[in-house]
């Protein structure tokens, strides 16, 4: 390297000085950290983790699920807040809202505590008015009666449903609670005997998915004990099978004997 000529005055480097900075500048600077994959703003300082895509998409998900319908409110509502006596209960049977029934439409029990026999329908027929089997399977039922002896005034006659019903679910029913409503009704009226017409609605509300098929039933199980029953078809099935009633009163044969009257 050659020094300066003699006298020279030494070689003096200028000072650097930053330029100022120009928007050009900003722009490729936040470009550059961009492409090297840069693109949030970093800090030294701890801060809290945002919730995660997955559990955000979950929260939303699980919000946007159906809520569930509440279950039906029980047949008759509470059973303590049923009536402890037969006349307390028909009334109650025929006015009360806990029973999703028009007042109007309903048709009342009929007969004596403690009855010898007890007649017990799904629901109404639907030519009744006013009383239980007051239309044409009311004739059928008087014949029968007449051969065991006994008329209306002597047998309790009810139905599980208090109106009539075109294609009831019994299974939803049991669900909802009629069959205990059923086994208190009875307990009720504490008759000596049951005969169940239509026994494939009655034994659904009962048998709680018994393996027993409805003619093999013996007894109609209630709040206080049980009580001997025979369970029929209904009495429409009556009228338009005679082989059906044969079959009846070969099983009310079990009851020969016994006084009914």
């Amino acid at each position: 390297m050659m020094a300066p000529p003699s006298g020279s005055p030494p070689c003096q480097t200028a000072p650097l000085t930053a330029a100022p900075l120009s928007a050009a500048m900003i722009e490729a600077a936040f470009a550059w950290w961009e492409d090297a994959g840069v693109d949030g703003d970093w800090s030294d300082q701890p801060q809290p983790w945002p919730a995660s895509t997955r559990k955000a998409a979950a929260t939303k998900a699980t919000l946007a699920q159906p809520v569930a319908p509440p279950p039906p409110p029980e047949m008759g509502g509470l059973a303590r807040d049923w009536p402890q006596d037969l006349a307390g209960f028909a009334t109650w049977w025929m006015e009360t809202a806990a029973l999703p029934f028009p007042p109007a439409r309903r048709i009342a029990p009929s007969g004596p505590a403690g009855a010898r026999l007890m007649i017990l329908l799904p629901m109404p027929e639907a030519d009744d008015t006013e009383t239980l089997l007051s239309g044409r399977a009311g004739k059928l039922l008087d014949g029968l009666l007449a051969a065991l002896g006994l008329d209306r005034a002597k047998v309790y006659l009810a139905s599980a449903l208090p109106c009539h019903v075109p294609m009831p679910d019994w299974t939803q029913l049991r669900e909802q609670g009629l069959g205990a409503l059923l086994a208190h009704h009875v307990a009720l009226a504490a008759p000596e005997r049951v005969l169940v017409f239509g026994r494939s609605g009655i034994s659904t509300l009962i048998m709680h998915n018994s393996p027993n098929k409805p003619a093999d039933l013996r007894e109609f199980n209630h709040d206080k004990g049980c009580v001997p029953a025979v369970f029929a078809y209904d009495l429409a099935a009556l009228m338009a099978r005679p082989a059906h009633k044969a079959a009846l009163w070969n099983r009310l044969l079990d009851w020969t004997g016994t006084d009914l009257t």
